[in-house]
């Protein structure tokens, strides 16, 4: 029962402290999410949301409200007189207060244009953000693959240190017996102490690592914390998918939608108005008394001659929308030189790994070879060491160029544009 009881106390004990593996792809997503720039996106929304609000009310009426009070130095007079008439006279002090209310009833275009632009520069911000967002992705897969290849290449030194301690342990019980010198426990222990430095060096730089994907991820991560990465292919058929040509194509739609506003702005505009108010004189000039008033119609308005300035304005949107081409080609360009290394480094590494395998069963056996001759004391403690150190060297380049492998994919498949949302 005390068994029992104690194997389902250690289970829990394990599953408490058990930590979940974490993927690279777990790591673009949490990098992406903990972005400060991220928050930009809500705030860039509710910027264009209220420019929008603000451009529907191009369709509203507008109302002012006016008050004014004049003494004038002269005044029309009618400077006849006639037998039984009598002319009234204009008063030189007036007052007036009136309201004024004005209604589009066609802009040309311009309010349904504005908003079209609006929509068109928050896209254009927004893919500009997604372009920020996705420079993380190199900083993160580069941090995590260091800390992999940290993390391997130090099991490879745990496991040759595992092998040269009891190697150890061989040669102490052969000094005992007189049959070897103590300069061979001298030698193992020094090389022992040689790979412990090594792991001292491998574990601060997967420190480091770690620290920089934490703080990029938000996320907390430690060095119990297993690394998983599914090993992928590239794919050189694929077409580019880079958030930066979306931004391309985002610009080039902005001034589209410039271009298109400056159109609007040249048509004619239909509006009624109207004017109501309360003064002296009213309408009636001849009346001398406060009296109320009210005038309505319809206007028409449009600049008929610009002296060519928007035509000017569209030659300058046609010009930035060439540079933004020319941009884009040079990034193009710029791409495929990066695949084409990338691709040379991925065959490199592919052909380092093939002779990498049958170097270290060479040097396995060598260094098999080796123990059996220094027990047989037919070598010395030092090339014994020699040869382990080759196979330490051999296997350490194995795991070293297995991870590179595995980060070149991974870097060309970000240089040719890889879906991390």
């Amino acid at each position: 029962m005390k068994t029992v009881l104690l194997l389902i106390l250690l289970l829990n004990v394990t599953t408490i402290f058990a930590q979940p593996a974490v993927s690279l792809d777990d790591c673009y997503t949490w990098a992406r999410e903990n972005y400060p720039n991220l928050k930009q996106v809500e705030i860039w929304q509710e910027i264009t949301s209220l420019k929008m609000e603000n451009i529907q009310t191009n369709y509203l009426p507008q109302v002012m409200l006016n008050g004014q009070a004049t003494y004038q130095s002269d005044v029309t007079k009618v400077d006849i007189s006639m037998p039984g008439i009598s002319i009234p006279s204009v008063s030189n002090d007036q007052y007036k207060a009136y309201a004024e209310l004005k209604q589009s009833i066609w802009d040309g275009g311009i309010t349904a244009a504005s908003a079209k632009m609006e929509e068109a520069v928050l896209q254009s911000t927004l893919c500009q953000v997604e372009v920020e967002l996705y420079k993380l992705n190199e900083q993160v897969s580069q941090a995590f693959f260091t800390a992999l290849a940290m993390d391997k290449q130090k099991e490879v030194l745990a496991a040759q240190k595992k092998v040269l301690l009891e190697k150890l342990k061989a040669v102490q019980s052969g000094v005992e017996n007189q049959m070897l010198e103590k300069t061979s426990v001298l030698v193992l222990e020094a090389e022992i102490l040689n790979l412990e430095q090594n792991e001292l060096q491998l574990e601060a730089g997967k420190r480091t690592a770690i620290q920089m994907l934490s703080i990029l991820t938000g996320i907390t991560i430690d060095k119990s914390t297993e690394l998983k990465y599914n090993t992928t292919q590239i794919n050189a058929q694929s077409q580019l998918s880079r958030p930066e040509l979306e931004l391309f194509e985002a610009q080039k739609t902005t001034l589209e939608k410039q271009n298109d506003l400056l159109t609007k702005s040249r048509n004619p505009k239909i509006f009624g108005f109207g004017q109501a108010g309360y003064g002296r004189p009213g309408l009636n000039m001849l009346n001398e008394n406060f009296d109320a008033y009210y005038v309505v119609g319809l206007g028409v308005s449009w600049n008929a001659f610009d002296w060519k300035k928007t035509s000017r304005q569209k030659q300058v949107l046609r010009l930035q929308s060439e540079m933004i081409s020319k941009q884009e080609e040079t990034f193009n360009q710029n791409i495929s030189l990066l695949l084409a290394q990338q691709n040379e480094q991925i065959g490199k590494l592919e052909e380092l790994l093939k002779t990498d395998s049958r170097m270290v069963t060479l040097r396995t056996e060598i260094a098999q070879s080796s123990a059996s001759k220094l027990e047989n004391e037919t070598i010395t403690t030092t090339d014994y060491i020699q040869d382990v150190q080759a196979e330490t060297i051999a296997k350490l380049n194995a795991e070293l160029h297995r991870i590179q492998l595995n980060e070149a994919k991974e870097k060309y498949n970000l240089i040719k544009g890889k879906g991390v949302q």
